[in-house]
Order: structure tokens, then C-alpha cells, then sequence
């Protein structure tokens, strides 16, 4: 079976194209560009006033045995090793679906070890073309969830390679985050590839993320053998 990496790139406003190209070219089929800023420890003024520096952020998910070699080629691409041109870091994927060109990867269960038993929460994060979010949300509730959280990007995907007047178009994406009780994750991700069709190329994928803590959400903190009583999971979103 073959296990993915989330890496996680953050880098200046501008520089995403050639993380990209990089990533590509070291294996990667595409990525999620978001937008973001920064709030480092020297942070930089304008006219007396604070400026928070604009931010990329790309998701880039990969195969486990091409990581180090990726590394590699992100950190070389935007000089990462020079202070104040960004960072990089991977995180373990649980679960993946949506890859529909490689089957054997379509929705397995990443390894769990000993630690695994502690994680009492997982993150769903679901990548879908733009309009779709609504339908990833509704799908998460029929299967358990309370709601999602939506955030906008761009993808850079092997199957996105639109193009306006041979100029090519990075389209707009939505990603949805969902947290979760981990006992759920198999259902909420069944109802999510049902109702976007992720198991056909372009629609999206989505992969898990364990959760070691959470704070601010008291009703997640009922023991699990409560968690199905009437009233428990009601509550603002």
C-alpha cells in the first residue's frame, strides 16, 4: 500500500508558482495555493504602522518515499535555507480519497501505531472545485458531522490545466475542514466521495489529519460513550 505526506509550504506572496514547478518536478501532480499573511518576530512597518507580510501557502500531497527528495526541491527552489524566505513541513496522512488514477491508494487506512489510540479526533479536509463546499458540508452532516469550516484557494492539479487565450488558468477551489469524532471519519468520508463523485478525476480529493488536542470545543469532551446521548451535540457551530 502506498502511504501520502501532506507538505506544507509557506513562503512569500509570489513565490508559490516556483514551489509548484518544483514540486512537479520532483514527482508531485499539483497542489492547493491559499492565501495568507504573516506574523513573524520582526514584523515590518509602514508609516509608523504594523504590516503583516502577504503569505502563500501550499498544500502539496505526495507519496511517503518521494518526501525527502521533495524536501529537497522546495527548500532549493525557494531558498529556504536563507532567513525569512519561508518554511516547509510535512505532516502524516491517516486516510486518502479522490486519486482516482492510482486505486490502490483510493481510500485505505494510512499505519496506526500505539499512538494512534490516544487521537480521539481526526480533521477531514476535503479540496473541491469552487461551488462545491455547500455539498462537502451538507454530505458531512448527514453522515454525523456539526459543520465545516470553508476556505478559498487555487488549485494546480493534472487535471486542471485550463488555458485563456494559451495562458494557463489556475481555477478556484474551496477547501472544507471538518472535525470529527475518529469513529465517524470512515462514514463522514463514504458520504463525502457519494455526494462530490471524488472517485472521478478532477472533482477533488480529500485526506484525514489526527487531532492530538482540542480546545473550545466543550462538547467534544464528553467521554465517547456519551457522545450519542440526546442534547450532546448541540451547540453554536
Amino acid at each position: 500500500m502506498i502511504t501520502h505526506k501532506l507538505l506544507v509550504t509557506i513562503v512569500k506572496k509570489g513565490a508559490a508558482s516556483t514551489i509548484v514547478k518544483a514540486t512537479k518536478a520532483a514527482g508531485a501532480e499539483g497542489g492547493t495555493i491559499l492565501p495568507g499573511k504573516g506574523t513573524g518576530i520582526t514584523p515590518k512597518s509602514f508609516f509608523g504602522f504594523c504590516v503583516e507580510p502577504e503569505k502563500e501557502i501550499i498544500f502539496t500531497l505526495i507519496p511517503d518515499d518521494k518526501l525527502d527528495g521533495m524536501l529537497e526541491a522546495v527548500a532549493r527552489a525557494g531558498k529556504l535555507t536563507e532567513q525569512g524566505n519561508g518554511i516547509a513541513f510535512a505532516l502524516n496522512i491517516n486516510q486518502v480519497i479522490g486519486i482516482a488514477h492510482l486505486q490502490q491508494v483510493c481510500s485505505i487506512r494510512g499505519n496506526e501505531g500505539e499512538d494512534m489510540d490516544k487521537i480521539q479526533h481526526e480533521l477531514i479536509i476535503t479540496v473541491v472545485n469552487k461551488g462545491n463546499s455547500e455539498v462537502v458540508v451538507d454530505a458531512t452532516k448527514r453522515a454525523g458531522a456539526e459543520g465545516g469550516t470553508i476556505i478559498y484557494g487555487r488549485g494546480t492539479g493534472i487535471h486542471e490545466q485550463g488555458k485563456l487565450f494559451s495562458i494557463a488558468i489556475e481555477p478556484e477551489k474551496e477547501l472544507v475542514l471538518t472535525l470529527i469524532d475518529r469513529r465517524r471519519v470512515d462514514d463522514v468520508l463514504a458520504a463525502i466521495e457519494e455526494d462530490t463523485r471524488l472517485n472521478e478525476p478532477g472533482n477533488g480529493i480529500a485526506f484525514v489529519l489526527p487531532v492530538e488536542k482540542t480546545i473550545g470545543i466543550k462538547r467534544y469532551e464528553q467521554p465517547h460513550s456519551t457522545l450519542h446521548e440526546p442534547g450532546l451535540n448541540q451547540g453554536s457551530e
